[in-house]
């Protein structure tokens, strides 16, 4: 695939380039697939991480959490689609010590009726300054 958008989706221009061979998302007929997808910017910084003059780093999965979702919702309103379209969404924690936050989060954006969730603990993501990343899955809306 090239890195321009499609109407079968891919690599999108102006996104973070994915760390590997796949698309950042893939259209089969009415489905539309998010491949995992974290707070990381074009540029390889991310959201969600400070480091200070001594080196510290404080990471903040509320950060992370928002802008990992807003990422989800940008990448798919490149294939005419929203986070209302979102029927299934897989999230993983590098600790369950930020559910709660990450929950709370997650509420500012779905409720009850939104889409089904699973969340899962993992021993680690692809870059350490991670602390989640979410897969999603949407219905591309109705045509009129």
């Amino acid at each position: 695939m090239s890195d321009t958008t499609t109407s079968t989706g891919g690599v999108l221009a102006g996104r973070a380039k994915p760390r590997g061979r796949f698309p950042h998302v893939k259209v089969v007929g009415d489905l539309i697939f998010v491949s995992g997808t974290s707070s990381r910017r074009p540029d390889n910084t991310f959201v969600g991480v400070e480091v200070d003059e001594m080196g510290t780093t404080d990471l903040s999965i509320e950060k992370q959490t928002r802008a990992v979702i807003e990422n989800i919702r940008d990448i798919l309103g490149e294939v005419g689609a929203g986070l209302d379209d979102v029927c299934q969404l897989t999230t993983y924690l590098v600790s369950m010590n930020d559910f709660g936050v990450y929950n709370r989060v997650y509420g500012e954006y779905f409720d009850e009726n939104g889409p089904t969730r699973t969340t899962v603990a993992v021993h680690q993501l692809p870059h350490p300054h991670l602390l989640i990343e979410i897969q999603a899955i949407a219905h591309r809306p109705t045509r009129a």
